[in-house]
Parts: C-alpha cells; sequence; structure tokens
C-alpha cells in the first residue's frame, strides 16, 4: 500500500468534516466568515490527525496480541464507519442544526463529533502498512484542506452537497476495508 492508500484514507475520514463544514458555511453566508473558515480548518484538521495518533499509539499497545487478526479488525473497523456514514445519509441523521454564532464549545464538540472515526481509524494504520506519522499529517492536512473547501462551496451553494460528500467518504473507506482483506490474501480475484 502507498500514496494512494493515505490519499484515500485521508479523504474518506475527512468528509463528515467537509459536510459540517459546508453546512456551517451555508449558516454564515450572509456575514464574514474568514475567521470562522480558519477555525473550522484548524480544529478539524488538528482533531482527525489528533485522534488518528491517539488510535494508533493505542493500537501499538496492544499490536502483539492482535497481529494475527489485525486485518479483520481494519476491516470491520473501516467498513463499520463506512457504513454508519451512508446510513447516516440515508436515514437522514448526523445533520448539525446551523448555529447563529460557533462558540468555542461548539467548534470543539463539532470538531470532536466529526473525528471519532479518525480515532478507529488509527488502530487500522499498522494493518494498512502505511508510515504512521505521514498518514497522520495527511490527514490533518486533507481534513484542514477539505474542510476549508467545503466551507467556502457551503457559502456558494447552501451545503447542497454535504450528503454526497459524506456518502463518498463512507464508500472510500469501505472499499479500502476490503483492499486491507485482499492485501492480506483473506479474499482474492479467484475465490470471488
Amino acid at each position: 500500500m502507498g500514496v494512494a492508500t493515505v490519499l484515500f484514507l485521508s479523504v474518506g475520514l475527512a468528509m463528515d468534516a467537509t459536510a459540517v463544514a459546508a453546512t456551517r458555511g451555508f449558516a454564515s453566508a450572509s456575514r464574514s466568515g474568514h475567521g470562522e473558515l480558519a477555525a473550522i480548518a484548524v480544529c478539524f484538521g488538528g482533531m482527525q490527525a489528533g485522534l488518528s495518533l491517539a488510535g494508533a499509539l493505542a493500537e501499538a499497545q496492544i499490536g502483539t496480541a492482535v497481529a494475527s487478526y489485525d486485518h479483520w479488525i481494519a476491516f470491520a473497523l473501516l467498513a463499520f464507519i463506512g457504513g454508519k456514514m451512508l446510513y447516516d445519509v440515508i436515514r437522514g441523521g448526523d445533520e448539525e442544526e446551523p448555529l447563529k454564532q460557533l462558540s468555542l464549545p461548539t467548534l470543539l464538540l463539532l470538531g470532536l463529533a466529526t473525528s471519532i472515526d479518525a480515532l478507529a481509524a488509527g488502530f487500522t494504520l499498522r494493518a494498512l502498512a502505511v508510515p504512521i506519522g505521514l498518514t497522520v499529517a495527511a490527514i490533518g492536512v486533507v481534513t484542514a484542506a477539505l474542510s476549508a473547501v467545503g466551507y467556502l462551496v457551503g457559502r456558494r451553494l447552501g451545503g447542497a452537497f454535504g450528503k454526497q460528500l459524506t456518502a463518498l467518504g463512507g464508500v472510500a473507506l469501505i472499499a479500502i476495508g476490503i483492499k486491507v482483506l485482499f492485501d492480506h490474501g483473506v479474499l482474492t480475484l479467484s475465490a470471488l
């Protein structure tokens, strides 16, 4: 695995944050949002990177105990996260009410809520055979960048694409989970 896996994982994890940022952009379309744009990008990117690293460090502590099952754990976590994202889109849940003012506690809660999946994904980094430091940095940078783009798009288009971004992220995470099973020889093309 390599750069493509890191990029797909980073983009997949960023979709919830991007969708929430787009919603906030729509809510703040009537006033200047440059400060809010920066705060969202830094908070969401920082939370995603921090929780990914926390998951990777926790997995490293118990790694030898789960080495023979890590590919199944990676698949289950990624499939669960991706499936939950798709379920939320279909069900119509996990929508954040646009708030008129974005306070620091609200910003931090939104950052945490959109980053829980990054904690679980951190457990999968060793199984994905990607460099942890680079991957954590990429997750943070990609999330910050896509959140900023989502915010600007939300201001422009009214957040119309939030659900589609979340669905795309869910599909990407499930696909990475399936790829882990192929990479570990659990699934093969001849078995399908």
